[in-house]
């Protein structure tokens, strides 16, 4: 079992940046791919970006495409998500989430292990 534990988060202006950490414990996350999710109030959570086990392949959402980057250390058993350029609209409960399917662009049923989440609040 992979618990996952976010940090990172919390209370920034629009334009600034902040990077959110992943760790976790209980296995290795080598193997599984990687990813990130988000859940502003009153919204279905949605995708933001993943990551292959190895790091080689990454996917984004268009709408943080370009400000954010999604990366990844198996040594650390940690995956980052830098956020460049934030906006209000970034507003939200970002979560880690393990998949069992080791590469990028894994379907939302195939992420199996997920974190309690961090919050993440832009200011205009």
């Amino acid at each position: 079992q992979v618990q996952l534990v976010e940090s990172g988060g919390g209370l920034v202006q629009a334009g600034d940046s902040l990077r959110l950490s992943c760790t976790a414990s209980g296995r290795t996350i080598s193997t599984y791919g990687m990813g990130w999710f988000r859940q502003a109030p009153g919204k279905e959570r949605e995708f933001v970006a993943d990551i292959s086990w190895s790091g080689g392949s990454t996917n984004y959402a268009e709408s943080v495409k370009g400000r954010f980057t999604i990366s990844r250390d198996n040594i650390k058993n940690t995956v980052y998500l830098q956020m460049n350029s934030l906006k209000v609209e970034d507003t939200a409960v970002y979560y880690c989430a393990a998949s069992n399917f080791a590469g990028s662009g894994g379907r939302y049923d195939q992420f199996i292990h997920w974190g309690q989440g961090t919050q993440v609040t832009v200011s205009s």
